[in-house]
């Protein structure tokens, strides 16, 4: 049988707890170590939820607005976890006008998830972001870090349902 662990009062499992424990100790004394501990917390965990950032502000002795200031202004941590694939649309000018707001319909029909959100198998994150500075292969999409361009309107079902079933 195999073992469950359960959610402790604060929302975490002992698992998380242990890992962010390990995470603020290694880093407390460094020169920003709030940035390096959220840093190494997306990274290890794939998300700093609310109840992870009350966590690491009670253990580091910071103020929960301090973490949730920092967690909120950079783009790059996310609150919820993240599909297995994330699927980025440019809303640079050339990407924009080149069709990726229609491109951004498409995928809400076709997955059922709005644009912010992962799907609920877990497969794909559907979210946008700045200029990707490939305005020569518009409209633009990052397929997990890699950019997918040119992209045509018919063809565009068939790269969202190949991450959908990978």
């Amino acid at each position: 049988m195999e073992a469950v662990t359960k959610p402790h009062i604060d929302g975490l499992c002992e698992d998380k707890r242990a890992l962010l424990d390990e995470i603020i100790e290694q880093n407390r004394d460094r020169p920003g170590a709030l940035m390096v501990v959220l840093n190494e917390t997306q990274s290890k965990i794939g998300y700093v939820s609310v109840p992870i950032q009350h966590y690491i502000a009670k253990k580091m002795r910071v103020p929960v607005g301090a973490v949730h200031g920092v967690v909120t202004f950079y783009s790059f941590f996310t609150t919820e976890p993240r599909g297995k694939h994330t699927m980025k649309f440019c809303m640079g000018t050339a990407c924009y006008v080149g069709g990726v707001p229609q491109l951004m319909e498409k995928a809400k029909q076709i997955t059922g998830t709005d644009i912010g959100r992962t799907t609920p198998d877990g497969q794909l994150t559907l979210e946008v972001c700045r200029c990707v500075g490939a305005c020569s292969q518009a409209p633009v999409v990052m397929v997990d870090d890699e950019i997918v361009g040119r992209i045509k309107p018919n063809k565009f079902p068939q790269l969202i349902k190949k991450l959908l079933e990978s």
